[in-house]
């Protein structure tokens, strides 16, 4: 049976950032994730955008960690090679009403420790985006775009450098407590050629993202369900794509689903047009029932009135791994927790939005929190 000090559940961009940062402090670090590639689900499967922190509740996780990863994004990105792009972002307001709401925007994201935040007017906007209708916008210079897939390999790689083993194509199927140990069992490859095995680890750390409910009932934590959120795309390609110049967004749902449909200059000259929030049954359904690009084209022209439907494809989808039902209004924070029955297993769940920018500064908190179990 191998041994190890840390053992990682989950390849995500969290979980690779989570490697990089144990690795550098203890040996033996394992991470195994079940799909044959590093960050194939929630990971890269988004807008790929370095937030700044501003949407969410004053001392919040999501709030603490999205500031300091903002920054500590940005550092990485440029140590190792990740193309980004630091180039601030608009949150538009379309009508008046809208306007006090930016206010309320900005107080919040002071509060957080985002700074440079201000208010411009219609003809600022117009100078910035000169394609936006808007009656107002938030600034937020520290937003900006990185490529989220190579954002991941680039953690795996560092992680790997420094002595952790990647596992891909294992599936956590057992986690069972034995004294200060958690024996975790392994199915290692394809359905029809895999072999089980064993390693028994001094700590677990659940960072299985849409599954992360499911990792922690195999240790008899059933105190979370995940939800999966479907957010889909269209993408602008061609001479049209100059209608946006970075990244415009509206206000964000009051609901807190999500932060609204909006526009994002890739970093290879398109723009997206999304994510839609709609909940769905199965956390691999990123296809059934695809909205139409008719609908996108509508949504998009209250900001971006010469959008039209012609000028859109149908782009990827990812899912959301919320942790509330679809009744429930408002912004939910991260669950970064031991197991209060099993304290070597520390479960990380509903890690979405702001998680690949937060993604450097969850593994320093997680670290600490390895250091307890380990110390």
């Amino acid at each position: 049976m191998d041994q190890a000090n840390i053992l990682i559940i989950g390849g995500g961009v969290v979980g690779c950032a989570i490697a990089r940062a144990v690795s550098l402090l203890w040996q033996d670090v394992f991470l195994v994730e079940q799909f044959p590639k590093l960050g194939m689900a929630t990971s890269t499967r988004n807008s790929g955008v370095n937030h700044s922190g501003i949407y969410y509740p004053k001392n919040s996780l999501k709030a603490r960690l999205c500031v300091e990863g903002n920054r500590l994004t940005y550092e990485f990105c440029a140590k190792h090679h990740v193309p980004f792009r630091h180039c601030g972002k608009l949150v538009v307001a379309a009508d008046a009403h809208e306007v006090e709401e930016l206010a309320a925007l900005k107080k919040r994201g002071e509060e957080n420790g985002v700074e440079g935040l201000q208010i411009i007017d219609a003809a600022e906007i117009r100078k910035r985006e000169p394609h936006i209708r808007g009656t107002g916008a938030l600034v937020v210079p520290s937003t900006g775009i990185v490529s989220a897939e190579e954002l991941v390999h680039a953690y795996a790689r560092v992680a790997t450098n420094q002595g952790a083993n990647i596992v891909t194509r294992a599936q956590v199927v057992s986690l069972e407590p034995a004294g200060k140990t958690i024996r975790v069992g392994l199915r290692i490859g394809d359905e029809e050629d895999s072999q089980q095995e064993t390693i028994e680890t001094r700590c677990v750390i659940n960072s299985a993202g849409l599954y992360a409910d499911e990792v922690a009932a195999l240790l008899g934590n059933h105190s979370w369900k995940i939800y999966p959120v479907r957010g889909e795309y269209c993408e602008v390609r061609g001479p049209r794509s100059s209608l946006i110049n970075n990244l415009v967004y509206p206000l964000p749902h009051s609901d807190g689903l999500s932060l609204g449909v909006h526009f994002t200059k890739t970093l290879w000259g398109t723009f997206l047009l999304g994510p839609t929030a709609t909940y769905v049954e199965g956390k691999d359904n990123y296809e059934k029932d695809r909205l139409p690009i008719a609908a996108f084209a509508e949504s998009a022209k209250t900001l971006l009135p010469e959008i039209e439907e012609k000028d859109l494809q149908l782009g990827y989808s990812g899912l959301r791994p919320k942790l509330v039902p679809p009744e429930h209004k408002g912004i939910v924070d991260f669950v970064i927790t031991r197991d209060p029955k099993v304290p070597q297993a520390i479960h990380l769940v509903g890690m979405e939005s702001p998680g690949l920018t937060a993604a450097p500064a969850i593994a320093e908190h997680v670290a600490k929190l390895v250091a307890e179990v380990l110390n």
